[in-house]
């Protein structure tokens, strides 16, 4: 695999995808499905040259040019995955900017995770760590934190760090109301999800 498919594969984690998720359930068509509908699709639509796109997929710029013109029709698992999942992260940008758009100026997001959330406080830790369950919507300022992490394409690490400090502040401090300097941590996700 090239270096640049590995750094894109550094980069996935549970709140990336869960985002990521969450925006796919919102196209108005679906994603092109049979490898060399997606891979067309990345080139003449997107305009991700063979190279380039050899490169995100970890194959050689001959095998992109195959599925081109249809003669590779079953490519290996690992890259029928990273193909669909780079002709997902593509489909209509449109759709997706005003998902994003709404969520960082009206509707927040919905969070739902399960994992093992951590605290520190003024004085100390405020609790033992533990799994917990929550379903909480996170204000417009807090989306608007996690989307622009997104955007930039942060570490998966910082992705965690907003979505527990967005939590934070909507769910054990009540929006400010308590609680104050308390800091949450996340740790051991067992699912998330985002609902924009």
């Amino acid at each position: 695999m090239t270096d640049e498919a590995m750094q894109q594969i550094a980069q996935r984690g549970p709140v990336r995808d869960g985002l990521e998720r969450a925006e796919r359930t919102k196209f108005t068509e679906p994603v092109p499905t049979s490898p060399t509908e997606q891979v067309r699709f990345l080139v003449e639509k997107v305009k991700v040259g063979t190279r380039a796109l050899a490169a995100r997929l970890g194959v050689s710029q001959r095998t992109v040019q195959r599925y081109i013109k249809g003669t590779i029709r079953k490519p290996r698992q690992a890259t029928r995955e990273a193909l669909a999942d780079q002709a997902a992260s593509e489909w209509q940008p449109e759709v997706r900017a005003q998902v994003r758009e709404r969520a960082s100026s009206t509707t927040g997001l919905l969070i739902s995770v399960r994992c093992r959330f951590g605290f520190d406080a003024p004085g100390g830790s405020s609790d033992e760590a533990r799994m917990r369950r929550i379903t909480q919507r996170v204000s417009p300022a807090a989306a608007r934190e996690i989307i622009a992490g997104l955007e930039a394409g942060v570490p998966e690490k910082d992705l965690h760090d907003l979505v527990a400090h967005a939590l934070g502040e909507a769910y054990f401090q009540d929006g400010g109301s308590r609680a104050a300097g308390l800091t949450v941590r996340m740790r051991d996700i067992d699912y998330i999800d985002f609902r924009y």
